[in-house]
């Protein structure tokens, strides 16, 4: 069996507001320099899932990719260090700046050049721009099923049986293999890296492909291929004003305010 986990490296999504500004110009969320990186944690989760599954099927093989620069393999040697057995980098500019449709499409060229891949595991969304849209843009670009915000993944007989959460609830669904599940943070706290593993983690492959890799059209990917079309980003602008209801009686105060309340229409 074959498990591929894609994975996001992201700003600490824990970091004070303070440490990010908005470049109107560009229409850009700028973090400050320095900032420290993570995984984005429900990507976490899926890996998580990804070995919770293999402790079930001795002999799985799991890989993780991501996309970006070289900074973005310290999210690989995360994903090494707990457990999974290889790593893919999506390493090229063209790449950059790609909406969910644009980072779907270059995932879903990763499956195919893979090959034989049974289960992709996402998380059910990215801790930064929160969209979950890239795990069922996979699926729909591959052709395969895809269930949606797992608690639970088991794979058994070539099916996989996932319970995922519902608004009021849990369901039970399962559909055949190859599929993609995205990974919701009910799943639980994932394991820390061991010693062991972290060592190992070192020795382990991790494959570095640009767009020519994956047969890929530059036009496709990246910015150029995205579909979705900022229009601006700005921080709002919070205006307060405070205003005093003066009364002899608190009886008196409270008819003031209400009356200034109902002439507000805000009652």
């Amino acid at each position: 069996m074959h498990i591929v986990v894609c994975i996001k490296y992201i700003p600490d999504p824990e970091a004070a507001f303070s440490m990010f500004r908005i470049d109107e110009q560009a229409n850009k969320v700028v973090p400050a320099s320095g900032l420290k990186h993570v995984v984005s944690p429900f990507d976490e989760q899926a890996i998580e899932a990804a070995l919770r599954i293999r402790e079930q099927h001795a002999g799985a093989r799991i890989t993780v990719v991501t996309l970006g620069n070289e900074l973005s393999r310290n999210a690989l040697k995360h994903g090494l260090a707990m457990g999974a057995d290889d790593g893919v980098l999506l390493d090229d500019r063209a790449l950059d700046d790609g909406d969910s449709y644009a980072t779907a499409l270059t995932l879903s060229a990763v499956v195919k050049k893979l090959g034989n891949v049974d289960l992709v595991l996402t998380g059910r969304q990215a801790a930064d721009g929160d969209a979950g849209i890239v795990g069922a843009g996979i699926a729909e670009l591959l052709g395969i099923p895809v269930v949606a915000f797992a608690k639970d993944v088991a794979v058994a007989a070539n099916a996989v049986r996932v319970e995922r959460v519902l608004d009021d609830g849990t369901e039970i669904v399962e559909t055949a293999l190859p599929a993609v599940v995205t990974i919701s943070n009910e799943l639980g706290t994932p394991r820390a890296p061991s010693l062991r593993e972290t060592m190992r983690a070192a020795r382990k492959p991790v494959v570095v492909w640009n767009t020519r890799d994956l047969g890929l059209e530059v036009s496709t990917v990246g910015a150029a291929g995205s579909r979705t079309v900022r229009e601006r980003l700005f921080a709002p602008i919070k205006n307060s004003r405070c205003e005093m209801i003066e009364a002899v009686t608190p009886e008196e105060q409270g008819a003031k305010l209400a009356q200034r309340l109902r002439e507000a229409k805000v009652l």
